[in-house]
């Protein structure tokens, strides 16, 4: 189950598709790296097969390099806030300051429903530190808060139950997926268009354990507006 939240990024300025339609010629190999801001559509296999891969480095990360949350349109309510509200299955009360209360939320890592926001942990889909092994550590401070306060696209943040989050902590595909197996394809979908929007790289664990649980899953097409 995904929930589509209101975008606040730019808007996309240009787009780059590739047919998907039942009698489309498929691509020969998946296209180059789209520059930031064009939309790309393709099978997922295509698009995993699309990223690069590197050995991961850890060197040097701090969860403090990537900022967050803040509040990027300046009405009171910070990212956290934005993912909580646009998430919601029963719309929690706002007070001031943006504290919000009451209100539902269903966690699709564990296949569980949540009262109230304390329960819930918002998600980077790819975890900072997995970002910043996989790339991110050439980014600029700008380039790496922006990641971490993606609203642009509603698979980088997901409201999931803090147990759930918590287990995942700085972990891929290699080492965990969602306990609710019904999810994992969506998932390791939602995993592979994440890398893909921020041309983040994956290593051969990594490969071997997308396309494993692929193998399980719907080719289907993906859309992805590049952030960078």
């Amino acid at each position: 189950m995904r929930f589509v939240r209101t975008a606040s990024a730019a808007a996309v300025v240009a787009a780059l598709l590739i047919p998907t339609a039942a009698h489309a010629a498929p691509a020969a190999a998946p296209p180059a790296h789209a520059a930031p801001g064009e939309t790309v559509t393709l099978p997922v296999r295509d698009a995993l097969t699309g990223l690069p891969i590197r050995d991961e480095d850890r060197t040097g990360y701090e969860r403090t390099k990537f900022k967050h949350w803040v509040d990027a349109d300046k009405d009171g309510c910070n990212t956290r806030a934005e993912v909580l509200k646009a998430e919601a299955v029963i719309a929690p009360e706002q007070g001031a300051g943006c504290k919000l209360s009451g209100g539902e939320w269903y966690s699709p890592y564990d296949d569980r429903y949540i009262h109230g926001p304390s329960g819930l942990d918002i998600d980077h889909l790819v975890p900072l530190a997995e970002a910043w092994d996989s790339g991110a550590s050439t980014w600029t401070a700008a380039e790496r808060e922006a990641y971490a306060n993606d609203l642009g696209d509603s698979r980088a943040l997901i409201a999931v139950s803090a147990a759930s989050n918590r287990s995942k902590a700085d972990q891929d595909p290699t080492t965990w997926l969602p306990p609710a197996a019904g999810y994992r394809c969506q998932y390791v979908t939602d995993w592979i268009a994440d890398k893909t929007r921020w041309n983040l790289s994956i290593d051969t664990a990594e490969q071997a354990a997308l396309d494993q649980e692929l193998s399980h899953c719907p080719d289907v097409p993906v859309t992805v507006t590049t952030a960078r």
